[in-house]
């Protein structure tokens, strides 16, 4: 059980404010690896990779984000996610997931070099979902 001091966590997306709160752990698919931010944390900012962004409240309620990237600041026990999608893990649509997959793995083989890299993009992005609908939900694939 976490025993830190809680700190502001708010996750932006361009739809809006997905989260807002008091956790006292997050960790994030950071650019240079994933790391993880407990309180008084120094000041960083840092691009986000395809990845899962979880964090703790104070009762060690775990939740979990798959994102695709973006980017973080840390600043004075505050922590400002914003990133392209943030996707609750028990809201992931595992057939979606698969079916997006299944879609990028095509186009991989169809298109040109640039098409190529925004089709493994997407693959990545799907996987990426996936897993994530994997570790929280009851699914098996």
């Amino acid at each position: 059980m976490l025993t830190g001091k809680p700190f502001d966590l708010e996750i932006i997306t361009p739809e809006g404010l997905e989260f807002e709160g008091r956790v006292e752990s997050v960790s994030v698919p950071g650019a240079m690896g994933p790391f993880q931010v407990l309180y008084n944390h120094a000041p960083v900012i840092s691009e986000l990779e395809v990845g899962v962004i979880k964090f703790n409240d104070s009762r060690d309620n775990e939740t979990i984000y798959a994102t695709s990237g973006g980017f973080v600041q840390v600043l004075s026990n505050k922590v400002s996610i914003i990133v392209e999608t943030a996707e609750a893990a028990s809201s992931i649509d595992v057939q979606r997931a698969l079916e997006a997959k299944k879609r990028a793995e095509e186009e991989m083989s169809r298109r040109d070099r640039l098409g190529q890299e925004m089709a493994r993009a997407a693959l990545e992005r799907a996987v990426n979902r996936l897993r994530v609908a994997v570790r929280t939900q009851d699914v098996q694939l």
